[in-house]
């Protein structure tokens, strides 16, 4: 698929979501990875880390045989000066558990769940799960992460506001697990890479 074309179906899916965002709660995120055993992502950012973006920490994570990502080294992100939004730093901890349920799954065939967003994705992750802020905050911090890593103008608006349409469910069923106990950042990780991320999180003493 040519990039003019994943740019024209880029275009008619965020101006469809444009068109919902009233209908957030109505849609799920869908969550979704690469297949690679065990990645290591860091040379696509050395650019932004150089270029004096607010971006700490190469991006390094463990892979469970589910699909379900663990940050292995602390990343942060912090908001540009003369931001305009009220954003706020942001430091995800070694052994976060994330899915990239950033990028709603009608994105995946034109963009790739592990692409250059997917640092912010993963702040965004880590903000829907803490949600010690507001939701909006959250998918702003998203979209200026994106714009810090020179996402593409059509991408970054197709994301954003996918998040906005799709994302109160994701929001919400995050506050439910919560509740329930569900723990997402690690002490220990793995030595098999066979182990599922399911099998992984029943141990206790893995927190």
């Amino acid at each position: 698929m040519t990039n003019r074309c994943r740019r024209d179906i880029l275009r008619t899916l965020a101006g469809g979501l444009v068109g919902a965002t009233s209908l957030a709660n109505d849609r799920s995120v869908a969550a979704g990875l690469s297949n690679v055993a065990e990645t290591t992502q860091k040379d696509w950012f050395d650019e932004v880390m150089s270029s004096g973006k607010a971006v700490k920490g190469g991006l390094r994570l463990y892979r469970f045989s589910d699909e379900i990502y663990a940050v292995t080294e602390p990343i942060t992100w912090i908001p540009n000066l003369g931001s305009s939004k009220d954003l706020k730093k942001v430091e995800v901890p070694a052994g976060f558990i994330t899915d990239f349920a950033s990028v709603p799954k009608i994105f995946w065939s034109v963009l790739p769940r592990d692409g250059v967003y997917v640092y912010p994705a993963i702040i965004h992750d880590y903000m829907y799960w803490m949600q010690d802020t507001v939701r909006e905050v959250a998918d702003d911090t998203l979209r200026e992460g994106m714009q810090d890593f020179k996402v593409d103008t059509v991408s970054i608006n197709a994301i954003y506001w996918g998040v906005r349409a799709g994302g109160g469910a994701a929001w919400a069923g995050n506050a439910k697990l919560k509740e329930s106990g569900e723990k997402r950042v690690i002490r220990k990780f793995p030595e098999d890479p066979l182990v599922r991320w399911f099998d992984w999180k029943k141990d206790p003493m893995v927190f």
